[in-house]
């Protein structure tokens, strides 16, 4: 069996792939994630997924390496992680009664043929109008400030929304499962085939 890896340490991608049932080690990529001058959010997320695949492969030279890295955009603004409970509120503060675009990047990296497939998958979250209250409950309630965007869908989060539009729920927490499962299959990595 191929050795599957996926090169983050974040614990919310670490449970999605798990719904996989699929054994997979996990590594950390270290990577500079700045955004370069001119970059589309969609060219920074394909790009640092990459980059992060690639970094991990140094650790596991035959291994299939999954990286993935997201952001949301909202009015044409690149938003990541808050880290604190200040940007966390500036963040929601400006999704309220809008649609938020979050890009996840996603990576298949093949470290033995060296082949990248890279691909990009959007999902759109309308915000509700929020109150200065219900951001500050809701950041209390969850701290989500290792998050893009400040909230975690799988969670309270859930309440901030309007509406939700997009192709895979779990692009939203940061691993796009069904074209991951594509992406694997075209490696030969067929998940059903090992249960």
């Amino acid at each position: 069996m191929t050795q599957l890896v996926l090169g983050s340490t974040s614990p919310f991608r670490k449970a999605l792939l798990e719904k996989l049932n699929v054994p997979f080690d996990c590594a950390k990529p270290n990577i500079d994630e700045t955004a370069i001058d001119g970059e589309t959010p969609e060219q920074l997320v394909a790009r640092l997924a990459e980059q992060k695949a690639k970094a991990v492969a140094e650790q596991f030279p035959e291994g299939l390496i999954i990286g993935s890295d997201q952001v949301a955009v909202c009015d044409g603004n690149i938003l990541g992680k808050p880290h604190t409970f200040e940007n966390g509120v500036k963040q929601l503060t400006s999704f309220s009664g809008k649609s938020v675009t979050f890009l996840t990047g996603l990576c298949l990296y093949n470290a033995i043929t060296d082949k990248a497939q890279v691909i990009v998958e959007p999902f759109h979250v309308s915000f509700r109008e929020l109150t200065i209250d219900e951001i500050s409950h809701y950041l209390h309630a969850e701290q989500p400030y290792n998050c893009a965007g400040s909230f975690k869908s799988e969670g309270l989060g859930i309440c901030l929304f309007e509406s939700l539009n997009g192709d895979d729920p779990n692009s939203l927490i940061g691993l796009p499962l069904i074209r991951l499962h594509q992406l694997l299959k075209n490696e030969g990595f067929d998940v059903l085939q090992y249960q």
